[in-house]
């Protein structure tokens, strides 16, 4: 599959970018962009350091504003002034440095910013019921939403981070490298937290340079390269060589190039040989 290749559409497209462009100074980031993501799928974006993921990212998060192109949202054209913006309008991103208070229990960590409070004082109950309402729905393991953070592992903090980006209804959710610096076991457990966030109705943005992580769970896969789409696969008819030839740009060599118009014209003199003869 190359950069042609057409995915046909699924359910209903919840956010759309089309002809994303950003340029820093004299650095071309992203060059007319276009993504969709539709409710009950996760879409893995993929590509290579200096790909355009983060700034693409950061674009649907409301950190960057894009020079050109449209954002829709539900239907209807919008622009996302910042991440405020982003969060009102239903899109939560869970960025790779999770910003965990380590000193704070898991529900401060989860309504951090956004307090439920009983008049002037914190309502603490109504929070913790919360905080366990969103553990369950996940099947997170975690022990006691009043444990420190920085008691928990690394694949318990991801779920506190995957959590809290849930508080505020969102109808889209980005992970950017959620197994990063896990390990094995902890790797599957985020993944099936990913895969529940998908069964829950959610758009889902996976960012990942785990080959292994998007094929388990992704639905379509949207690869980036040097601020362009590059190719979009289903992720069940894609191999794992397609990907990486995709993302390396190693489809665009002259070898492969040349090889290309080789078979071409010997399918074309084929095909005259057969009209001449009859």
């Amino acid at each position: 599959m190359d950069a042609t290749t057409q995915v046909p559409a699924g359910d209903e497209v919840v956010l759309s970018l089309a002809g994303i462009t950003k340029r820093f100074g004299a650095v071309q980031a992203l060059s007319d962009v276009s993504i969709d993501v539709r409710a009950g799928e996760i879409v893995a974006l993929v590509g290579d350091n200096g790909a355009g993921k983060s700034t693409l990212v950061k674009v649907m998060a409301g950190v960057y504003q894009p020079d050109a192109g449209d954002i829709t949202f539900d239907g209807r054209k919008v622009s996302i002034a910042g991440p405020g913006a982003a969060k009102e309008l239903g899109i939560a991103t869970v960025f790779q440095d999770l910003a965990l208070c380590d000193n704070l229990d898991v529900v401060a960590n989860l309504f951090l910013g956004q307090e439920r409070r009983h008049g002037p004082v914190l309502d603490e109950i109504a929070m913790e019921k919360e905080a366990w309402r969103l553990l369950r729905s996940l099947s997170a393991k975690i022990p006691s939403v009043r444990i420190p953070i920085a008691a928990l592992s690394g694949g318990q903090r991801q779920t506190v981070a995957i959590a809290r980006s849930l508080v505020g209804k969102p109808k889209v959710v980005m992970l950017d490298e959620p197994t990063a610096a896990l390990g094995v076991a902890q790797t599957a457990e985020v993944l099936n937290l990913v895969e529940r966030l998908r069964e829950t109705g959610l758009g889902v943005v996976l960012i990942t340079h785990n080959m292994a992580d998007v094929q388990a769970v992704a639905d379509r896969i949207v690869v980036l390269r040097l601020g362009r789409n590059a190719a979009e696969f289903h992720a069940q008819d894609v191999t794992s060589e397609d990907l990486v030839a995709a993302i390396t740009g190693a489809s665009e060599n002259a070898v492969t190039a040349r090889a290309q118009r080789a078979s071409a014209a010997a399918a074309s003199a084929g095909a005259a040989r057969g009209g001449s003869s009859s």
